[in-house]
């Protein structure tokens, strides 16, 4: 854990951050899935089996698309997501949904898929069931691929949200927490930032100059996690954040 002071930290925070940059979107969403899948193959090839947690949202949907089409043994990899919406998956709002529609599909269909929701009153009366599940996910990550939305939240970090600094303790010990903040609507599951960081690569996939705008802002030396939760991914990632973005 970094003991830096908030100076310290800009300058960490700056070199933490590999960027690729893509003219456009179609371009952006075929460089971030051909990356990916060749972390899937890594992990399958070093020990028979690749894991991925993918973000819900608008965002990455052009990238589930390509990552689909990919050729690799969909049959050994299991894809989990980074966080959910307290919501069914007959919900249009479900992440889980939307990455079985988008993402597993045709042969990436074989992938073995574990949802974060389950069928219970709230996220935290599931807290141990979601918690059990993720054994069934290789640990670790072969890749995290996390989106930020315009306020820097990350994941189901959502600034100022009830359980936010326990989500984001570099050394906690819960895989997944519950999130309730005004801007996140429904009641969220997300997994926390030590399980995040548990990965081979860790990328960061936004679009657009607005969203660049406020990453620069969350990395500025004024910045606190709490106001921009990104920030928090980005200081504390082992390794650096592989950044795809296009304006």
């Amino acid at each position: 854990m970094k003991t830096a002071t908030d100076g310290d930290c800009a300058r960490d925070l700056a070199a933490n951050i590999r960027e690729v940059r893509h003219g456009g979107r179609e371009p952006l969403a075929q460089a971030l899935a051909a990356a990916v899948a060749d972390d899937l193959r890594a992990g399958i090839a070093q020990r028979g089996v690749a894991s991925l947690a993918v973000s819900g949202g608008s965002t990455p949907r052009l990238f589930f698309d390509h990552l689909a089409q990919e050729d690799l043994d969909w049959s050994r990899v299991v894809v989990t997501l980074v966080d959910e919406r307290w919501v069914p998956e007959t919900d249009a709002r479900s992440n889980a949904a939307m990455a079985r529609k988008a993402l597993l599909s045709n042969g990436s269909g074989r992938a073995r898929f574990v949802p974060l929701y389950d069928d219970a009153p709230d996220p935290e009366s599931a807290l141990d069931v979601v918690d059990a599940r993720l054994d069934d996910v290789p640990l670790p990550f072969d890749a995290v691929v996390l989106g930020m939305g315009l306020d820097g939240h990350t994941a189901s970090f959502f600034p100022h949200g009830d359980r936010l600094a326990a989500a984001l303790d570099p050394r906690g010990e819960a895989r997944v927490i519950s999130m309730r903040a005004e801007a996140a609507g429904e009641p969220r599951i997300t997994l926390t930032l030590p399980t995040l960081l548990a990965t081979q690569a860790l990328y960061l996939h936004i679009e657009g100059d607005t969203k660049a705008q406020v990453l620069a802002q969350a990395l500025a030396a004024d910045a606190t996690a709490e106001e921009f939760p990104i920030r928090a991914v980005v200081r504390y990632a082992g390794e650096p954040v592989r950044l795809y973005w296009c304006p």
